[in-house]
């Protein structure tokens, strides 16, 4: 089937919506924002407040361009929240690998392939290494280039600082089990690696579309593959009966980190601000259980 609808202008934009029972009261205002947001990124906030059966689209009664923009700005804010968070995590996450592994098997240990469960995937991981070298813009990484020859890829510790965290994460996956591998879990409170590897991926996922704008909100992460850990060594959620791929499972997993990280964060603090500051925003649609606020991992700030 060839796609053949034409672009709208802002005006058409508007009456398009207003047809579908939207309703517009001030409409240079909502000229203004659609000038600015574009129409086609406000329409992924649209789905949820329409009747998606129906071929036309309808709102729900009583739905209003300012209910939907406030779950834009909501959304945008959540992002920034989640964004700061994670790279919090992945600076403690970065330095706990480097750290253990380089003081057990020194400097250039992430080329050993004896350290690693798959050959064929660590293979692959090196060579993006070389890219993130290679088109590094880093003083300490000009400076090794320039001063030393051997071995050519620098130590560990410069290396490790230039890759992303989703590379992170799968050096980590694939490392063997061994005692720096369990040890850099326990340091984040986890009983068991596989529970951090399946956060880490989860959380460059999430950090990939908070980085590019991507809503947040409602979004189905499920392809991150999250686990539910069901024992811990620090306050972990009682409520087992949660949604998977939703955000209220990531969300719960970086105050669980930051609580390690960083004690006196106030990650919780700024989310409740948040949904204080814009009520009507459906936490269902982000998959909270009811009760959520009394659960201990959330009541700790």
């Amino acid at each position: 089937m060839k796609y053949t609808k034409p672009p709208l202008s802002i005006v058409q934009q508007i009456e398009t919506l207003k047809k579908r029972g939207l309703i517009i009261t001030d409409q240079s205002r909502a000229a203004r924002y659609l000038s600015f947001i574009s129409y086609y990124r406000f329409r992924a906030y649209t789905y949820p407040y329409q009747d998606n059966n129906n071929k036309h689209h309808p709102f729900k009664p009583f739905t209003t361009f300012d209910q939907i923009l406030n779950t834009y700005l909501f959304d945008r804010k959540i992002r920034l929240l989640v964004f700061d968070a994670i790279e919090r995590v992945e600076i403690a996450f970065r330095t706990q690998i480097i750290y253990h592994y380089s003081m057990k098997y020194g400097s250039q240990w992430y080329e050993n392939s004896k350290l690693f469960r798959k050959e064929t995937l660590f293979k692959k991981d090196l060579k993006v290494i070389d890219k993130e070298i290679g088109r590094s813009y880093e003083t300490f990484i000009k400076h090794y280039k320039k001063k030393y020859n051997q071995p050519a890829r620098p130590p560990a510790w410069m290396t490790l600082e230039t890759t992303s965290l989703g590379l992170l994460s799968k050096i980590y996956e694939n490392l063997e089990l061994s005692d720096e591998k369990k040890q850099i879990a326990r340091t984040f409170q986890l009983k068991h690696p596989f529970i951090l590897e399946s956060w880490m991926h989860s959380l460059s996922v999430i950090r990939n579309i908070a980085a590019h704008h991507g809503r947040l909100w409602n979004r189905d992460v499920s392809a991150a593959s999250m686990k539910n850990p069901k024992r811990t060594n620090a306050i972990w959620l009682e409520n087992r009966n949660i949604q998977n791929g939703k955000l209220y499972l990531v969300l719960s997993s970086i105050i669980f980190l930051l609580n390690t990280i960083i004690p006196e964060h106030h990650f919780i603090d700024k989310f409740n601000r948040l949904i204080t500051q814009y009520p009507d925003i459906p936490l269902k649609q982000m998959g909270f259980p009811r009760a959520w606020e009394k659960e201990k991992l959330w009541c700790k700030n």
